[in-house]
């Protein structure tokens, strides 16, 4: 490339770049300033009222924990069902991944009503199960409104997201190293543990980090399905919010906080992306 036209295609890339910094600008970073200014309204008081608060701390607890399971939940289906789709056919992977793909295309409202048409106090599955082995369909509905229920809820629009991210991963997968592995006396398991784990779990931990930090965030499908039972920091925000005698600080400190904890889980993930390209490049 010569010197005359660099200046140009430099030119060039900004133009590319400017639409999509404009948006990031006025949709992400000029709203988090605002609501990081208020937040540090009356030296920082917001914080200092909610940290004081017991409900936002066992929300807090509830909203890790519901992260966290939903992302081991969903990392552990979505990676068997990606290692099936990874040994069949490109077509047939095709047509699969389309129909896993949908539930991505369902609001919260919509996937909180089909849980609860299956396994609510009257739904599907619970008076099925009440029929067949006299389960309590009041207890094992009561599982659904819990965090952990919750997380079982999420996966159901997280696993997809998981699949997306592991298939290729494990369609360029050499599985003739785990033939070689065998023929050198491993078994069947010690070849996937020793040979195909190591390998894939940068991958499966981006994936994980992904889904936690969509279910800390989520608020929809919580909203819909469980109302205010479940105390967890994302519902805690928008009953702030909802309140017209609120106190704006300390709702924007739980914004922040809640902005935080989504930040740290896909920091990490990146993190892990970018350590994994670099092992790769050497």
């Amino acid at each position: 490339m010569s010197r005359a036209s660099a200046p140009s295609q430099t030119f060039l890339l900004a133009s590319l770049a400017t639409p999509g910094a404009i948006c990031l600008g006025l949709f992400f970073l000029a709203p988090l300033a605002i609501v990081g200014v208020e937040s540090l309204q009356d030296g920082g008081g917001g914080f200092s009222r909610l940290f004081a608060q017991p409900a936002f701390w066992s929300g807090l607890r509830n909203t890790i924990v519901l992260g966290i399971t939903a992302g081991l939940i969903s990392v552990a289906v979505g990676s068997l069902v990606a290692w099936h789709l990874a040994q069949i056919g490109e077509r047939m992977r095709t047509a699969l991944m389309f129909v896993i793909a949908l539930p991505l295309t369902f609001s919260g409202l919509v996937v909180a009503y089909g849980f609860i048409l299956g396994f609510g106090r009257a739904g599907f599955f619970t008076l099925t199960l009440e029929k067949l082995f006299g389960v309590d369909p009041a207890g094992f509905a009561a599982f659904v409104y819990s965090p952990q229920g919750l997380a079982f809820v999420y996966s159901y629009y997280l696993i997809p997201r998981v699949v997306m991210l592991m298939v290729p991963v494990l369609v360029n997968f050499d599985r003739n190293q785990l033939a070689a592995a065998e023929s050198l006396g491993a078994g069947r398991l010690r070849a996937i543990a020793d040979v195909l784990v190591p390998q894939v779990f940068p991958a499966a931990l981006v994936a994980f980090c992904l889904v936690a930090a969509v279910a800390i965030g989520a608020y929809g499908t919580a909203l819909a399905l469980v109302g205010s039972q479940v105390n967890i920091l994302p519902l805690q925000l928008f009953t702030a919010v909802s309140d017209v005698n609120a106190d704006y600080a300390r709702t924007a400190a739980l914004a922040m906080i809640l902005t935080l904890l989504c930040s740290l889980a896909m920091a990490v993930g990146e993190a892990v992306a970018v350590r994994s390209e670099v092992g790769k490049g050497h």
